[in-house]
């Protein structure tokens, strides 16, 4: 399973760990750190990069800082906090891009993916608030009250570069679904900018591209589901082939709640406004584009449900997926698309 970084992106100090001498005559370095107690790791070859590692390490965290003043949803100084809690803001590019991003992914999924649905969350308590169980009729009033549907495409922002939360009616954006993927890709980004080639950057959510220092193509295991808190099992091993791929992992297993004897999952559709009900268990999406994409393809496929899944992997040629779910008689089953390349 590919943990999700579902907080803060604040860090504590990070470590920069040479690992060993690639056999393609690079030599490898790993940088990692913790954000609200999740392990994040930078996997780079420095053959062709002339920039210090230690320069690196100092770069890699000064982006997950800015990131987190700008799009973090549990830093209450961050520029997405200032604005959801109705403050005239200066956007940042991080800010405008990922708002562009969150309105593509809403137009592409059909409104499966919105990152303007914050209220909902929070109302199940999946959020950025402690929600309590909402009646029928509060559910009802919040869709007729947020969605990415209700804001324009590009966001007003004024000649002196701010943006007043008023004009727009005061929405409450949360990036959850595609955050962690699109940190992954910015980190990406940078290491390409300064001659990286060979790289795995796992911020929660994967980038990959090249090979490991045993020169072999990056590989991640997919976990077998499991909210029982007992470790989880290997249920497979994915390949990355050396090619440039984001990969991630949605679920319904690791966040839920019981009510009156009936299971409430964190996948909140935001077109019902209900938890999703339904036998799929995970998705784990890789993507051609970005980290960004197959996270939030992997969250839209985790409102959509099995079938609806496999016709949205095998519709997209920049996709494939790997399916997890419960059968009828509640045994765990596995589908995978072509494309999806298994390790041996």
């Amino acid at each position: 399973m590919l943990y999700n970084l579902r907080k803060t992106f604040a860090l504590a100090a990070s470590i920069l760990t040479v690992l060993s001498c690639g056999t393609r005559g690079g030599r490898y370095i790993q940088i990692t750190g913790t954000a609200q107690s999740v392990t994040y790791s930078v996997k780079l070859n420095l053959d062709g990069v002339k920039v210090p590692p230690q320069e690196i390490r100092d770069s890699v965290d000064a982006i997950l800082q800015r990131i987190d003043y700008s799009l973090s949803g549990y830093n209450r100084q961050s520029i997405l906090s200032r604005f959801n809690a109705g403050e005239v803001v200066k956007p940042d590019t991080l800010f405008l891009e990922m708002y562009s991003l969150g309105y593509r992914m809403w137009k592409l999924s059909g409104g499966a993916v919105d990152c303007a649905a914050g209220p909902l969350y929070d109302a199940w308590g999946f959020g950025f608030k402690k929600g309590e169980f909402p009646t029928d009729a509060e559910i009802s009033e919040l869709l007729g009250k947020v969605g990415q549907g209700r804001l324009p495409e590009k966001l007003p922002v004024s000649p002196d570069g701010t943006l007043d939360p008023s004009a727009l009616g005061y929405p409450k954006l949360n990036y959850n679904a595609i955050a962690q993927g699109y940190t992954s890709d910015v980190i990406a980004r940078y290491l390409y900018g300064i001659g990286a080639k060979d790289m795995l950057v796992d911020i929660g959510e994967i980038w990959c591209d090249g090979v490991n220092p045993s020169g072999e193509p990056w590989a991640v295991g997919i976990d077998r589901p499991s909210d029982s808190g007992e470790e989880e099992m290997l249920e497979d091993i994915w390949s990355s082939g050396g090619k440039a791929l984001g990969i991630t992992t949605s679920g319904n297993y690791r966040k839920f709640y019981v009510r009156d004897g009936k299971k409430y999952s964190h996948t909140v559709s935001p077109i019902t406004g209900y938890p999703v009900q339904h036998s799929l268990l995970s998705a784990t999406i890789v993507s051609k584009v970005s980290s960004a994409e197959s996270d939030a393809i992997a969250t839209w496929c985790m409102v959509a449900g099995l079938e609806a899944s496999k016709d949205i992997i095998q519709s997209n040629p920049d996709i494939e997926g790997y399916l997890v779910y419960a059968g009828p008689d509640g045994e765990m089953k596995s589908w995978h698309s072509a494309g999806f390349t298994l390790r041996n």
